[in-house]
């Protein structure tokens, strides 16, 4: 087709009953599968993505409020990408034709820059490997400050976990989070965080259904074993996908998709967003990434069948 995919190019990776095939716009994770069971909700190789569908967060993941931060001393303005709310939401790269920088047999790495702009005037090269092997796909985000100024910095991955047939209603939550990230509901801007024992409604230490909870909100207090937090989700015979991350994401994000009146979408997958900071960080400066020039910063997290 003339110009190639609108997702980009296709990059797959294929062993141990995995297959992953990444598109290069937004370094996106397109589809994930074991043994051929869909393990992330996937999309077509010449779709627009849809929406964040397995998009590479950065230099921000979520929300900015009103698109206005401070850094530094010196107010900035981001575009509002996100009008219905007045938000700026999952940063700039989104969108962006990522380029090869290594591609072989189990892994390949995929680059571009973020060049100083309005609202975020400092020069950034970010890295994304994808790393195949029996343990499922391995996702490393890596960021190379290559600006004369200091920059603030965060990322995180956007798949929708799928456990098996059916929606999420249906599905079986773990997630070892005892602190929520409260928020507005009509603008989902961060208010407060709380024991998820205030709201348990969210408490999903002990592993429960969904039903028909509704959850869009950063969760943070990760039960970790040996450094790592593993957020599962599974069908009623045990079978299902995680989602694992170590301290180098202290928050992650949890959405179910909610999108009444579209059938076709509505609640098909549950977002699992690993972060290295929360909602708004570059203004409440919670665990945000301050980029020295020359410096990096690098997080990862994994999806493996369960």
């Amino acid at each position: 087709m003339a110009g190639g995919p609108r997702s980009g190019r296709q990059l797959r990776l294929a062993a141990h009953g995995y297959e992953a095939v990444i598109a290069s716009v937004g370094a996106s994770l397109r589809t994930l599968t074991f043994d051929g069971r869909d393990l992330v909700v996937p999309f077509d190789a010449d779709e627009v993505r849809p929406g964040y569908r397995g998009a590479t967060l950065a230099p921000w993941p979520n929300r900015i409020v009103d698109g206005r931060y401070s850094f530094g001393g010196v107010e900035h303005q981001l575009p509002l990408t996100e009008p219905s709310r007045g938000q700026a939401l999952h940063g700039l790269l989104a969108w962006a034709e990522f380029s090869d920088r290594l591609v072989l047999d189990d892994r390949f790495v995929l680059a571009a820059v973020i060049e100083p702009q309005t609202g975020y005037p400092f020069r950034v090269e970010v890295e994304v490997e994808y790393l195949l092997d029996a343990d499922g796909l391995q996702q490393t985000v890596t960021a190379h400050n290559i600006g004369a100024d200091a920059a603030p910095w965060g990322t995180g991955p956007h798949p929708y976990l799928v456990a098996g047939l059916g929606r999420a209603d249906a599905w079986t939550l773990l997630l070892p989070a005892s602190d929520v990230l409260t928020v507005t509901p009509d603008r989902l801007s961060p208010v407060a965080v709380e024991p998820v024992t205030q709201h348990p409604e969210w408490d999903f230490r002990a592993a429960r259904r969904i039903d028909d909870v509704f959850i869009d909100h950063a969760f943070t207090g990760l039960t970790r074993t040996d450094g790592v937090a593993e957020v599962r989700l599974t069908t009623d015979d045990g079978s299902g996908v995680a989602i694992s991350f170590d301290e180098h994401c202290p928050w992650v994000q949890v959405h179910t998709a909610d999108n009444p009146g579209l059938d076709g979408i509505h609640r098909i997958g549950l977002a699992v967003e690993p972060m290295t900071c929360p909602p708004d960080a570059f203004n409440s400066g919670v665990d945000l990434v301050t980029l020295e020039p020359g410096g990096t910063h690098a997080a990862s997290w994994r999806i493996r069948a369960v």
